[in-house]
């Protein structure tokens, strides 16, 4: 059993975090500042955010950013659980500090009226089929991280395969739940805003297809002869 590096597991903790702060900031800054109302730039800021970070830091960490996906490979043994529980930690806080940023320095008007960001249920979506959305979007975003990041068979395409799906996600379902797909994501503008309503939503969708994404990819797709390793 290998020494545990304090110092490269803090870089690791800490490029999770800015991740985490990036999505937050730009995906629901983009939401602040176009009311909700413009889908494309909030897409685009979603994706994007993503892409680019994975592609700066997802050498360092692993590039999740989402407790979801960190779940996902702890549930097919690609990350110890002590470093999962520290990642999960690092993607909340990093959420959180971006939600205080966005309620420092965007106008509370603009903060008031989306309650900073924070996804929320349409009309006429009940909270399983809202779980049930929130799931099928992580299915989508599991696999690519699978198939383009973790599978050595898979085209190297840095962040900007998750950044797509991420981007096709917001498409189809952001006007029904504020497809969110990570925990983390919700997690802090929520806690800043105070907006809780069916946040669960965003925890029981996003870990229960990242799990069952993870799992198939595993046990159906994966090279049998490639044994799980630790996120890098």
């Amino acid at each position: 059993m290998g020494v545990v590096d304090p110092a490269q597991e803090g870089r690791k903790l800490a490029a999770e975090a800015l991740g985490a702060f990036a999505l937050v900031f730009v995906g629901a800054g983009a939401i602040i500042v176009t009311g909700g109302a413009n889908l494309v730039a909030i897409a685009l800021a979603h994706g994007l955010a993503i892409a680019l970070m994975i592609s700066a830091v997802g050498h360092v960490s692993g590039g999740l950013f989402n407790p979801a996906l960190t779940i996902g490979l702890w549930a097919t043994r690609r990350i110890a659980t002590l470093s999962g529980i520290l990642y999960i930690i690092a993607q909340l806080v990093g959420a959180v500090v971006a939600a205080l940023a966005l309620t420092a320095l965007f106008p509370d008007v603009m903060r008031e009226a989306t309650s900073l960001g924070t996804p929320s249920i349409s009309p006429g979506i009940d909270f399983v089929q809202g779980v049930g959305i929130e799931a099928i979007a992580t299915v989508f975003l599991m696999t690519a991280v699978f198939g383009t990041m973790l599978d050595p068979r898979g085209p190297n395409l840095g962040g900007f395969g998750i950044g797509l799906v991420i981007t096709m996600n917001v498409f189809a379902v952001a006007s029904l739940t504020g497809a969110a797909m990570n925990p983390a994501r919700a997690f802090g503008p929520a806690l800043l805003s105070g907006a809780w309503d069916d946040h669960l939503v965003w925890w029981i969708g996003p870990i229960i297809g990242a799990v069952l994404a993870a799992v198939v990819y595993h046990y159906v797709f994966a090279d049998p002869q490639d044994a799980p390793g630790a996120v890098p």
